[in-house]
């Protein structure tokens, strides 16, 4: 996946729109996915469907894969969000919810306010991810360190970032390496085999991957490294003018739809 992420945002056709712009852009749109009404947060999330499939020609198969995979967090906590358990003939499941079971004396029931917190919060999720997700799949990693920078993040915690970033990629081309060797003998085969060749892949991909990060640690040293990692300055782009309108459009509109949501609200 890593990998699918660092081609797209290589090789996606919103390039040329600086940096800088797309993160502030991003940062603007999270916020107000955070703070907006469920309305104006799907309008937002129609929005950066256009931007991100539209304009920028990422596939959707790819970002609903994303997509679905970060939602899959979210799934994992809808049971405590959904279910409450109450004691049998409690008058609160009558009215708050439907009985889904019955054990012992408790009774385990559907409830209707946390079923539509679930939604509420659903549609949150959804706004926020697509904003995240616009600056992911637009925007190269390197370009982001650079803007960090830009914005005076500690060297020391870029420094630890780019490491990190670097040694993702160890560990994805360890583990494919390992399981296709696994794969070529026989293995990963049936429940059980999958289980111990998987238990067997992770106790020696911390090994392999220590060397090979080992082997990248001294080709640094025998070119000079002085414990300073020296990142490229970050470079100004133009920013289209067709862009940067729609951009300061946008945000005004939702802006001004939440404004008259809450002034409905008070009404």
């Amino acid at each position: 996946m890593i990998r699918t992420i660092d081609v797209l945002s290589y090789n996606n056709k919103l390039r040329i729109v600086p940096p800088m712009w797309k993160s502030g852009f991003a940062a603007a749109l999270v916020f107000l996915a955070y703070l907006t009404h469920p309305v104006v947060q799907l309008a937002l999330f129609g929005w950066m469907l256009v931007w991100t499939i539209g304009y920028a020609k990422i596939p959707l198969r790819y970002y609903g894969a994303f997509l679905g995979a970060s939602c899959l967090f979210f799934i994992g906590s809808l049971p405590v969000l959904l279910l409450e358990i109450e004691p049998a003939g409690s008058a609160q499941q009558m009215t708050h919810g439907i009985i889904v079971g019955a054990f012992s004396h408790m009774t385990l029931y559907l409830n209707w306010n946390g079923l539509q917190l679930a939604m509420k919060l659903f549609v949150r999720i959804l706004a926020c991810l697509s904003a995240t997700l616009f600056l992911i799949l637009t925007t190269p990693m390197t370009e982001l360190f650079q803007v960090m920078r830009k914005l005076r993040v500690p060297h020391l915690v870029l420094e630890l970032m780019l490491i990190t970033y670097r040694f993702l990629f160890l560990l994805a081309d360890t583990a494919h390496n390992i399981y296709v060797a696994q794969r070529a003998r026989g293995g990963q085969q049936g429940f059980r085999g999958r289980l111990q060749d998987t238990a067997v892949l992770v106790v020696r991909l911390f090994g392999k991957t220590m060397q090979r990060y080992q082997g990248l640690a001294n080709g640094m040293i025998s070119r000079g490294f002085t414990e300073d990692i020296r990142m490229a300055p970050y470079e100004a782009k133009p920013m289209p003018g067709r862009y940067k309108l729609e951009m300061y459009g946008g945000v005004v509109l939702l802006i001004a739809a939440e404004c008259w949501l809450r002034w409905r609200g008070m009404r």
